[in-house]
């Protein structure tokens, strides 16, 4: 295809990835680590915080859910238009930058308002912090490598997690809550700057052009205009199915994700300390190994069948259904533990296809917007409502259930498993539309 706001066929690989788009990727990978540590130290620290400023379950997840996503999502547009116009690496390393000033300002909140405030901060900046990685990414490996590349850039936010439990608990528990957050937001200012000084701004689609195309033949695409790649990305199908069924995913895993520490504390019976030790592990051993292997399943499957981008996502959250609703229902949490395994694991398989597709399904000049697209719809269904719903829902129930109030705010989630694998079983079939009518 090669209509207005679509990508030709993928050319024969232009080159293989060097050592400096290795260097690249394993920094972009750390901030992306950073990035999902700042985002996610809230929900880790939780209940010393909620024990501090006195909050409500309803509370925190407007904090981590909506608040936060309200800045992310819409500010993360015109950022990504912006990069898509300018220096992609120099608008991450002051994205990296504010935000992590912003997470310094969140250990400094002494009231509910204040923390508000400078969660939103931590927002506007992470705003310019994953689409433009995106399409550095892509012009810095082929086609044919970038779902690998993709999916080790996305364990990003299983360490960060990981880190910021392991790291967070074990602060929390010797110190602070504020001194975690303290630490980790001086880390990221530092890394801004290398950020700033080490990675080089890639040639936009240098890796598109067909092989052998000599240097001087290359001309840098035009930039795309900003009404067009909004159209194009939401009236075609593929893309606009892609996104719904991230959502629906990321509605799920953000609202488990932000709550989970905090239900294995107060009726699974969990302490700090196990938390930064069997919670850390899980989510870094499950979530990393279910991103990556999707990202591998990609570059494998998808040349044979690009259904594969759809059915990988879909066949992970059927498979992570029961294992789900079991570790809701486990009376302990040793139980609890062994059955989050599977979902840790599946439920991570929509990230790094989703990415990929995104990233060849569009131009060059396009990348940026469009994964901040991906990332609009994703996020703000995902991160703003799933993290809310389920604190209300908690809230809510907690007179019925006084004692087991997350726990059956929990069990709502199961639902959105169907929602999300309906929606990609409509991508597969989008993706099997688009591929007759470019034959």
């Amino acid at each position: 295809m090669s209509g207005a706001g679509t990508a030709a066929s993928p050319p024969a690989l232009a080159a293989r990835p060097g050592k400096a788009a290795w260097v690249a990727l394993a920094i972009l990978c750390f901030i992306y680590v950073l990035n999902f540590l700042d985002r996610q130290l809230l929900s880790i620290l939780a209940k010393p915080i909620r024990d501090e400023l006195g909050l409500s379950h309803t509370q925190l997840g407007l904090i981590s859910g909506l608040y936060f996503a309200i800045f992310y999502c819409v500010i993360s547009i015109p950022v990504a238009w912006f990069a898509d116009r300018s220096n992609r690496v120099k608008v991450l390393s002051f994205a990296c930058a504010l935000w992590s000033a912003a997470t310094v300002a969140c250990g400094m909140a002494n009231t509910y308002p204040q923390l508000a405030i400078a969660r939103m901060t931590v927002g506007l900046g992470e705003a310019g912090g994953v689409p433009p990685s995106y399409a550095i990414i892509s012009d810095y490996f082929p086609p044919g490598t970038r779902g690998t590349a993709l999916g080790l850039f996305n364990i990003g936010p299983p360490i960060g997690q990981a880190l910021g439990v392991a790291f967070g608990a074990s602060v929390a528990a010797a110190y602070s809550w504020r001194d975690a957050f303290i630490v980790v937001g001086g880390v990221g200012i530092v890394a801004a700057v290398v950020v700033w000084m080490v990675v080089k701004e890639p040639r936009r689609g240098g890796l598109d052009v067909a092989a052998g195309t000599p240097p001087e033949a290359y001309v840098p695409p035009a930039k795309a205009p900003f009404g067009a790649t909004m159209k194009m990305f939401f009236t075609r199908p593929v893309l606009l199915f892609v996104a719904l069924a991230c959502a629906a995913n990321q509605f799920i895993t953000y609202a488990a994700g932000n709550f989970t520490v905090l239900f294995l504390m107060e009726e699974k019976g969990m302490t700090l300390e196990q938390i930064a030790i069997w919670y850390a592990l899980l989510v870094l051993i499950g979530m990393g190994g279910g991103i990556f292997f999707a990202g591998r399943l990609v570059d494998r499957l998808v040349p044979r069948d690009r259904r594969a981008y759809a059915l990988i996502p879909a066949l992970g959250l059927a498979v992570a259904i029961p294992f789900f609703v079991a570790f809701v229902w486990a009376p302990g949490w040793e139980l609890a533990m062994l059955f989050l395994i599977v979902p840790t694991v599946l439920n991570y398989f929509y990230l790094s296809p989703a990415v990929a597709l995104v990233q060849e399904s569009v131009r060059p000049n396009e990348r940026v917007l469009a994964g901040a697209l991906l990332l609009l719809v994703m996020n703000l269904v995902g991160l703003g409502l799933g993290p809310t719903w389920l604190g209300f829902a908690s809230d809510w129930l907690r007179p019925s259930f006084p004692g087991q109030s997350l726990q059956m705010a929990f069990y709502t989630l199961v639902p959105f498993y169907f929602v999300a694998i309906g929606l990609f079983l409509l991508l597969a079939r989008a993706l099997k539309r688009e591929a007759e009518e470019a034959r």
